[in-house]
Parts: structure tokens; sequence; C-alpha cells
């Protein structure tokens, strides 16, 4: 990871961060916590930086999981956005308007796993054109992957 300004928010583009320095360790966390925050087999993130993380359009709104954890998620579209604890702030990789350099480097809470996760690229793939390309007739408004002067486009809310 680099020192490079990193962008990204939610889904829908009301939430969005720049963090500047050098980010952290990314991750995996199975614990049940992040599987329900994240409505998944596990959460993925990644530390930010202290003091480094600028938030450019809102902010996340929190709900305490736990006596010391807050996760952040948007208010208006319910993406899960963060992890803060008492140590730092960890943000979900998957928020990242680039991603491709934040493969994670650990896993935390191995135990809690779901017992088929190691299998799941196993699975045979989905593979019918026709397929896809139905998908790509959709008319999408999530937020795109790079900053915006406004957003939401044609006052989409």
């Amino acid at each position: 990871m680099t020192d490079a300004v990193r962008t990204g928010g939610c889904q829908c583009g009301a939430v969005r961060f720049r963090i500047h320095g050098k980010l952290g360790r990314p991750s995996i966390c199975h614990c049940r916590m992040c599987q329900k925050q994240f409505g998944s087999f596990f959460s993925a993130l990644v530390t930010a930086p202290k003091d480094g993380v600028e938030w450019t359009r809102d902010e996340p709104s929190y709900f305490q999981s736990s006596v010391n954890i807050d996760r952040g998620f948007c208010p208006k579209c319910g993406t899960p956005l963060t992890y803060r604890h008492p140590g730092g702030l960890e943000i979900a990789i998957g928020a990242f308007d680039d991603r491709s350099d934040l493969a994670p480097q650990i896993q935390v809470n191995y135990a809690a796993r779901l017992p088929w996760v190691e299998t799941i690229f196993e699975q045979p793939v989905h593979d019918d054109p026709d397929y896809y390309a139905r998908q790509e007739q959709i008319i999408s408004f999530q937020h795109p992957d790079h900053e915006t002067d406004q957003w939401p486009a044609a006052g989409a809310w």
C-alpha cells in the first residue's frame, strides 16, 4: 500500500471518504458480528491511518455492536463502511474505489468461520453469456468508482 490519496464510499454515493497516508494491513474477520454487519461470510477491512480519514460527502451513522466497538454504515443505503474500535478505524475494503491492491493478508477470528468458507471457490462457475448481457441492460443508480462533483445524478434521491 502506498501513501497515495485513496477514495471510496457507499453504494449510493451519499457517504464518500478520502484517505491520506499509508493504509495498514488488510484482513478478513470471521466473527459473528462482522458476518451480521456485512450480511456475508466475513468482513474485509483495512486499517486507516490515524487522523487520515476525511469524510468528503456526509458521514457514516454508527451502531454500537459491543461495549467498545462501533460499526459505521451509510444512513441512506445501509452500505457497511467502518469498524471503529479503541485502537483506531478500519474501512471496508469493498468501499474503496480502487481495491486491486487490498488483498487480505491475515484472517482473524478464524475459529468462528463458517465451515464451508474454504471451499466456496471450488464451486462451479455460472458462465452464461446471455445472462451477463442481460445484466448490462440494467440501469444502475450505484455511485461510480471515482469522485464526482455532484451526486446523485439528476435527482435520483
